[in-house]
């Protein structure tokens, strides 16, 4: 199975996005609210239900091959970023800055 379809990187995109997206959420709602209190209530809903939410459109999309290269495995970038070291142990020091091939 190609890295791009697996279970774990849908995983791992849905709860860094969470993040991004709930701090997003709480900032949006506090500024509008003025309270805090109020502010994380909105934002604590919105993960459980969002979460679920961006985990089954994500897996819908990985079923859909348009705009997806013959072979194609997701660059791992963000995750070198996040466990540089600990990727580069798992892959064996290879280098990881090839070209990708151009679309037909």
């Amino acid at each position: 199975m190609a890295f791009d379809n697996a279970r774990t990187r849908s995983l791992c995109k849905t709860i860094t996005w969470r993040v991004i997206a709930s701090t997003d959420t709480f900032l949006i709602a506090w500024l509008l609210t003025g309270t805090p209190l109020i502010a994380g209530g909105i934002a604590g809903l919105e993960v459980i239900t969002k979460t679920i939410l961006y985990y089954v459109h994500e897996r819908q999309w990985n079923k859909v091959r348009w705009g997806k290269l013959p072979n194609e495995r997701a660059t791992a970038s963000w995750y070198r970023a996040l466990f540089g070291t600990a990727y580069r142990r798992i892959n064996g020091n290879k280098k990881t800055n090839r070209k990708r091939p151009k679309a037909n």
